[in-house]
């Protein structure tokens, strides 16, 4: 039978997939400076073989035949998925992916030197190689896929989400947020004239930081015998379910950042950990794309980790860990600081969405060629003054250079943060309907409902079902703003 070959060769090429993930895990944790040039030399070669096993002209043969198999209706749903990937891995020409994968590394290499000088002149050429090379891109998935060029693009990230869908939730957002912002700001301002900022003790041991990731990670739900908790430049999650490798980057001075961070990447980690183990070989077994993995990473961060019931359980964990007392007054104006900033990754739940829409706002006008790299500082100024009340026209590298994704020819992915934020909340406003003591749950240190509604809705799910339809079968509702609205007017505008 067909389906048993396709069977056999998830089962290969899961393995070169583990292997991959594990390499570059160990690599951005572990390895020697050294070994770098060998390391490129192994993975290459790895993820070439499975490219091509994976690209095997014979794998459309047998997807074809297994259509016509009787399967049951697991079988049938990872033939779907396999078609999926199979014609998204197939539609573009070997000579594109090595022209388009040479620009892009240059690009990246350059934009890392050129963004610390500020040098959008010298960057310009490099870039422009890399649009023109996503527009071919772009032509090529939507003429394979039967998608808008923009929508192909996305697909790559989140399955089912399309622009037309995505633009009037993100309109609807980004109304609220642009008169949110100030009222947020003022109603901070007032709570901290008359409860001034309790200054961090600034004196944070790496070890103790530590512990109590370790301790936190144990408490909501990780596996330890199946991951770590490692250190590296930018925090991560990596490795396999059976192996989920997560980092955290530590500040002696503040021990907010690493461990928010932590709990941001325990979050995708659990999603990983909980994937149904009978489907992993398969693609229907993955879990099921970026905005669904950020909503699970955030869930845990935010709906969780920023939540004041949260916190009064976790003080006394702090306490131990670190030996500093602190008060709910006093934490939660750390825990819930709004700023207006121009960087995406250091900004706050508020702010952060504007970034994302910017982003998304730009990156389809370059795509569809109505943009041109040499117009994006004044085209990104005018959103970012509009949006956010701040200028980046003589900063680029505050602007237009400062995230590596379209440097890296990534376009079609920034959706999926805001997206994933918006249907973590939407996912707890479900869970909460079900479970009303979700609160009291967590001020206890009880995340043994709230897990379980996660498994049962997302995690067990897999690649079964698209983006939308996953959220709206876990939720009951397609994606609404009201829900992110909400949870935001609640926590940061009272």
């Amino acid at each position: 039978m067909s389906f048993q070959k396709l069977d056999q060769l998830g089962h290969k090429l899961e393995a070169l997939e583990h292997a991959l993930a594990i390499l570059g895990a160990d690599e951005a944790t572990h390895m020697a400076v050294g070994g770098g040039e060998k390391r490129a030399e192994a993975m290459s070669t790895l993820a070439g073989m499975l490219h091509a096993q994976a690209t095997a002209p014979e794998i459309g043969d047998w997807i074809a035949a297994a259509e016509a198999e009787p399967l049951n209706d697991e079988q049938q749903a990872a033939v779907r998925e396999l078609r999926r990937q199979f014609t998204n891995l197939t539609c573009l020409p070997v000579e594109f992916v090595e022209r388009q994968t040479t620009a892009r590394m240059r690009s990246e290499q350059l934009w890392r030197d050129l963004r610390a000088k500020n040098d959008w002149a010298g960057f310009l050429p490099a870039l422009e190689g890399v649009v023109a090379l996503v527009r071919e891109e772009a032509a090529l998935r939507a003429d394979a896929l039967g998608l808008a060029p923009y929508d192909a693009l996305m697909e790559q990230y989140d399955p089912g989400n399309r622009a037309a869908d995505i633009t009037p939730v993100f309109a609807e957002l980004k109304a609220f947020l642009r008169d949110f912002l100030p009222h947020a700001l003022a109603v901070q301002d007032a709570r901290l004239a008359k409860h001034p900022l309790k200054p961090l003790s600034g004196s944070y041991a790496i070890e103790k930081q530590r512990e109590l990731g370790l301790a936190m990670m144990a408490a909501v739900g990780f596996d330890l015998t199946h991951g770590s908790l490692s250190v590296s430049h930018h925090p991560f999650c990596g490795g396999v379910p059976s192996d989920v490798r997560i980092t955290t980057r530590y500040k002696t001075s503040d021990f907010l950042s690493a461990l928010m961070g932590v709990l941001h990447e325990t979050g995708h980690a659990l999603y990983e950990q909980n994937l149904p183990k009978a489907w992993s070989h398969w693609p229907l077994g993955k879990a099921r794309g970026m905005a669904v993995h950020e909503s699970q990473s955030l869930f845990v961060e935010k709906q969780i980790g920023r939540n004041p019931a949260f916190w009064r359980w976790a003080l006394p964990v702090v306490e131990k860990h670190l030996g500093e007392a602190w008060s709910l007054d006093d934490i939660l104006p750390h825990v819930h600081h709004v700023k207006r900033g121009f960087i995406r990754v250091d900004a706050d739940e508020v702010t952060y969405p504007l970034h994302v829409i910017l982003r998304y706002e730009l990156e389809q006008e370059l795509v569809a060629g109505r943009l041109e790299p040499a117009d994006l500082p004044e085209a990104w100024d005018a959103k970012m003054r509009d949006y956010l009340g701040l200028s980046t026209i003589d900063d680029p590298a505050d602007g237009p250079m400062q995230d590596v994704h379209w440097p890296g020819a990534a376009f079609g992915y920034f959706p999926s943060y805001t997206l994933g934020a918006m249907m973590a909340a939407q996912q707890w406003a479900a869970l909460t309907r079900e479970h009303p003591s979700a609160d009291e749950d967590l001020a206890r240190g009880d995340f043994g409902a709230i897990n379980d509604w996660r498994r049962k809705r997302i995690w067990s799910q897999g690649s079964r079902w698209s983006t939308p339809e996953l959220l709206e079968r876990a939720t009951g509702k397609r994606l609404d703003a009201a829900y992110f609205t909400e949870h935001l007017r609640r926590r940061y505008g009272n």
